[in-house]
């Protein structure tokens, strides 16, 4: 059983064959999807989602860094509105991203302060997005730090040091695609950290591992990232599966 820890199942690059994509996954071994959210205007998506796979799908609910804007308090009381009427797995996906816009970065640390207390709150794991960020969310971690805080680093593409500062907030390290790229550079040391420190992931339709790199990413390509992962640690495809879901439901509670 693998479990893909992050995948955007609801992107309108699945209209015309999600159903088929998903199969897809199953057929592959997964059986367990865990979705992110972004903003509010993809919670509909979500909902439906889960309401067709009620026992794969897993959801997330939070405020993306990149759609913190104007309106982020706006977008922060749908968070709040949502986590408090009915269960999700995590909060998510947050965090901070200064790739594309450094007009936001006091929303954006705002944003993900606010939403990391409410996980805490009520006892729920975030899922970290960082972007040209690691210590502006390292920052807002290191302030936050406590034995209720505990997580995944999403897509994680950081050095070694940096590994082990997430782990240290009590994250897990989400390995998709890029492990599997020529200048990833995460597979260079990924053998330094333990295995029980790795989740599973494809960020699907992104970031799509190496054979199919710079095509459609889904989430039964997942096992390309397995495969990359045998040769890192030297264990049997069955064995890396079996380790990251556990470590997945360690974090989720599921």
């Amino acid at each position: 059983m693998i479990t893909d820890t992050h995948t955007h199942l609801y992107s309108s690059q699945f209209n015309d064959d999600r159903a088929e994509m998903i199969q897809r996954a199953k057929n592959a071994g997964v059986s367990r999807f865990f979705i992110p959210a972004i903003d509010a205007s993809y919670t509909e998506r979500m909902l439906r989602l889960e309401k067709e796979y009620p026992n794969d799908i897993f959801l997330m609910m939070g405020l993306h860094p990149t759609s913190v804007k104007e309106n982020y308090l706006e977008e922060l009381t749908h968070v709040k509105k949502w986590i408090d009427q009915r269960d999700f797995y995590a909060i998510g996906e947050i965090g901070m991203d200064l790739y594309w816009d450094k007009t936001f970065f006091k929303e954006q640390q705002e944003a993900f302060k606010t939403q990391i207390q409410w996980a805490k709150e009520k006892k729920m794991p975030i899922n970290i997005h960082c972007r040209d960020a690691f210590d502006e969310v390292f920052e807002v971690l290191e302030s936050e730090k406590s034995d209720d805080l505990r997580g995944i680093f999403h897509c994680f593409t950081g050095t070694l040091e940096q590994a082990k500062q997430a782990i240290s907030y009590n994250m897990k390290l989400g390995i998709g695609g890029v492990a599997t790229f020529k200048n990833g550079k995460i597979d260079k040391f990924l053998n330094e950290i333990d295995l029980q420190h790795i989740v599973l992931e494809t960020d699907a339709p992104y970031l799509a591992p190496t054979p199919y790199r710079g095509k459609r990413n889904e989430s039964a390509y997942i096992t390309k990232v397995v495969d990359k992962l045998v040769d890192i640690y030297g264990l049997s495809f069955d064995e890396i599966a079996a380790i990251t879901t556990q470590n997945s439901k360690d974090i989720f509670g599921i």
